[in-house]
């Protein structure tokens, strides 16, 4: 039995990954911000033969990261593995308690802080692994260093490819130092998820493309990733539901400048 920790488990991809493992005799901890739709995940996974068990957190600030870390520390010794599932589409010029853009804050940098502040009980399961769920993003992007990490003003078509591929560099850290950490980004497609929500004219378009997929189809690879060994760390798996994935080659000097401004931010 693997204990898994799914943030932004309460629904969508994160829910459905949290399904299929708990159907297996996995034990899952479902983060998510509503309190309503945690429990009404936990009531959909009771009965199942893996146990499951949830947290109300807000990983879009400081705060909010030490305060689920704490807790979570404070309850289970150990995880096998993190999945990242957090994500939220936000056009609009707002800002976090802490000045930064929510699409940032959550899609990227709350991945980074929650798993460094983890990573003492990563380090001690027999094959600890974090996987973190993106967009579709080239493995050529340049990352802006001089709209990273406040993009201000923020614009969502300039910004949204530098921001998911954080992922793809913090993974390639995690490779590069934590030796017995497995680390992956996996690309999640275009599933009709409460992602959409605040952008419903965006998902009118993909609906009518014909390339929204599946909450199943996106799951697929995160869960295998989960639970198979024998993969390559510090890749990323680009073809939605294949096993097929590419090792991350990234500008170094990028990747370390990129962790010196996210440890400066969180602190760790």
């Amino acid at each position: 039995m693997k204990k898994v920790l799914v943030a932004g488990g309460n629904s969508g991809i994160g829910l459905e990954a949290a399904r299929q493992l708990a159907a297996l005799g996995h034990h899952v901890i479902l983060l998510g911000r509503d309190a309503q739709k945690g429990e009404a995940a936990l009531a959909e996974l009771e009965g199942r033969p893996g146990k499951a068990e949830f947290l109300a957190v807000d990983l879009s600030t400081h705060a909010g990261v030490r305060t689920a870390a704490t807790t979570l520390l404070a309850r289970h010794e150990w995880f096998d593995v993190l999945l990242h599932c957090t994500g939220v589409l936000i056009f609009d010029e707002v800002r976090t308690a802490d000045g930064l853009h929510p699409f940032f804050a959550v899609n990227y940098l709350s991945r980074y802080h929650l798993t460094q502040l983890l990573l003492p009980a990563l380090r001690k399961a027999e094959s600890p692994r974090v996987i973190m769920l993106s967009a579709d993003i080239a493995l050529d992007t340049k990352i802006d260093f001089d709209q990273f990490p406040w993009f201000t003003p923020f614009e969502f078509s300039r910004a949204r490819a530098a921001i998911q591929f954080g992922n793809h560099h913090y993974a390639a850290h995690l490779r590069d130092t934590e030796k017995n950490i497995l680390s992956a980004v996996v690309n999640a497609g275009l599933a009709d998820t409460g992602i959409w929500r605040e952008a419903l004219s965006t998902r009118e378009g993909v609906l009518n493309s014909g390339r929204m997929n599946s909450v199943p189809e996106s799951a697929q690879v995160p869960v295998a990733l989960c639970l198979n060994n024998g993969w390559e760390s510090g890749s990323y798996w680009g073809t939605l539901g294949k096993l097929e994935h590419t090792p991350l080659r990234l500008d170094t000097p990028a990747t370390k400048r990129l962790i010196s401004i996210c440890r400066n931010l969180t602190g760790v």
